[in-house]
């Protein structure tokens, strides 16, 4: 059973959660959704609400999601890496990742997130952009890129439900 708290209150260290035990971004809602596994984003203070900043490729199933959205979510799962494998590995333009996983949706708050779980982040969208190389002032990141640089996502926390 999930309960509400505040962005505040987030016992985890997020740095830790986004880059060791991984999230699904989520977008979409009862017509269609998708999810993906990253390992890149923060959260942080952001126009005077706190706020995540996602990163998704723009070739990535999950960002026709997020483009005709209002909403994702961020959630974590523990470790939970079997859900990882599935949806950092598949596109759900080939599979069904729910099935595959396991995983309930549930459907609200204008957006998906699903049963399992133990930490979900409600984001409103504010900001979306691609980066560009020629704004890399240290181009020592551009080895992550073959020209297909992460759309950048800004969303404030509308709510934040814990296990």
């Amino acid at each position: 059973m999930f309960k509400e708290i505040s962005p505040k209150e987030i016992p985890d260290n997020l740095i830790k959660a986004i880059s060791d035990e991984w999230m699904l971004i989520t977008a979409g809602d009862e017509s269609g959704y998708n999810m993906m596994t990253a390992s890149w984003g923060f959260a942080g203070e952001m126009w005077g609400h706190d706020s995540v900043i996602a990163m998704v490729r723009p070739q990535r199933y999950t960002m026709q999601f997020i483009d005709k959205s209002d909403y994702f979510t961020l959630s974590f799962y523990g470790d939970r890496k079997d859900i990882h494998k599935v949806c950092g590995s598949k596109s759900g333009r080939d599979v069904d990742k729910t099935a595959e996983t396991g995983l309930t949706p549930v459907f609200s708050d204008n957006t998906v997130y699903f049963e399992e779980a133990r930490l979900v982040l409600i984001c409103k969208k504010q900001y979306v952009d691609t980066l560009k190389e020629e704004c890399f002032t240290d181009k020592e990141p551009l080895h992550w890129y073959d020209k297909d640089y992460h759309n950048i996502i800004i969303g404030k926390i509308e709510k934040v439900l814990i296990k």
